[in-house]
């Protein structure tokens, strides 16, 4: 009798209760994010924007939030852009002995010594001006796959009760970027099929009106339906308690930055962790007494599975691997801009980047439900588009 075939792990479809919690991503976004700030290696920050962009692709949905993740990629390649441009027009500090080109240089006043415009450009200069670039959009890139992978209303179940207005601020912003995004993808569509160009800067006025129309319109009922859920009310809490919150959550706060000055200088070392622990005691103590006044009662609370501990500890283990590697090699994560060396991608350092890799496996696959509303959804915004009545001015 022929032996059975072996099982294989496989991910389940995301349901209600199988779906990852926002904070597990969120958690993995900020420690790729963490390991980029750790390092200028261009490589290495290639190979995170390419794990993030992996993750994304496989295990995003169909939701308009899901689709922002190219506008953050657009935005990381328009940083680098003005960061070689300002340091073209601007110069570098980095000295330079390979002179690219000499441009005019417009005196200054003597109040604006250490500034100047045009000058000698050198390679040197650019080259550090594109591992800068490159760094920033790579966090911006991070931050753009937790927006794209994470349910931005169900942060608010991740929250504690003190800062839920704040996290319904957070998530109302979060949310109305993609949706900007959304309806210009379907205006331009309507003036294409109308025979109407939808490039260029006549286009894009003739859009930005029934876009902000939209927007105000959205913002309006959605006023209303959080009214109507009674959204903003608060308990009558003593004043003693709340000014027993206040100097818990401010003085917790400072103890938190004091101890984590401490830690990072030299000289703070003793004192820097017992000030940290007590901060963190005491501003968890202010959060928990500010959440007595809160009257909203949690439904369907996230729960923390085993796929959302690992999710969530692959992002912190590339962020500790990788401050640890810059512990022990520096000169492999910064790559120097003087002189001039090709970058070289360092062995273990790029193995723990790949650990980010985790949730493309472990993360369950956006049920074919998301996937069929995702369609609809941009199904019927083009059945809207088409209609006569759609707001788009004539000419």
């Amino acid at each position: 009798m022929a032996a059975p075939p072996p099982a294989r792990m496989s991910a389940p479809r995301a349901t209600r209760t199988t779906a990852l919690p926002a904070g597990a991503w969120w958690l993995w976004a900020l420690g790729l994010a963490t390991a980029a700030s750790r390092t200028t290696d261009p490589l290495l920050l290639g190979l995170l924007v390419g794990v993030a962009g992996y993750v994304v692709a496989a295990r995003r949905t169909e939701a308009p939030w899901a689709r922002s993740y190219g506008a953050f990629v657009k935005l990381g390649l328009v940083v680098i852009a003005v960061r070689l441009v300002f340091a073209f027009f601007l110069g570098s500090p980095i000295p330079g002995t390979h002179t690219l080109v000499t441009l005019p240089e417009v005196p200054l006043p003597d109040w604006a010594k250490g500034v100047r415009i045009g000058g000698r450009v050198t390679a040197e200069g650019m080259v550090f001006a594109l591992y800068d670039g490159l760094k920033l959009a790579t966090l911006l890139i991070c931050v753009g796959a937790a927006n794209a992978l994470a349910h931005p209303a169900r942060l608010l179940k991740s929250l504690p009760g003190a800062l839920y207005e704040v996290g319904v601020a957070v998530v109302v912003a979060m949310t109305f970027a993609p949706n900007l995004v959304a309806d210009v993808q379907r205006l331009r569509a309507a003036r294409r099929l109308r025979g109407r160009p939808d490039r260029g800067v006549t286009a894009l006025l003739q859009v930005g009106m029934p876009v902000l129309e939209g927007a105000l319109e959205r913002s309006v009922a959605l006023a209303a339906a959080m009214d109507a859920r009674g959204y903003g009310r608060s308990a009558d809490v003593p004043r003693a308690v709340r000014h027993t919150t206040s100097v818990l959550t401010l003085g917790g706060l400072l103890g938190v930055c004091a101890g984590t000055y401490g830690l990072l200088g030299e000289a703070g070392g003793g004192y820097g962790l017992p000030l940290l622990l007590a901060g963190l005691a005491a501003a968890l103590g202010g959060l928990w007494l500010g959440g007595r006044r809160s009257v909203r009662s949690r439904y369907r609370p996230e729960r923390w599975g085993v796929r959302a501990r690992l999710v969530a500890g692959s992002g912190i283990a590339v962020a500790a691997l990788m401050i640890w590697a810059d512990a022990y090699a520096p000169g492999a994560l910064h790559p120097p801009a003087v002189p001039l060396t090709a970058p070289v991608l360092p062995l273990w350092p790029a193995v723990s980047v790949l650990v980010g890799l985790l949730p493309a496996f472990v993360a369950p696959l956006p049920s074919s439900g998301d996937r069929a509303e995702g369609t609809a959804s941009r199904g019927r915004g083009r059945a809207v588009d088409v209609d006569p009545r759609a707001k788009e001015p004539t000419p």
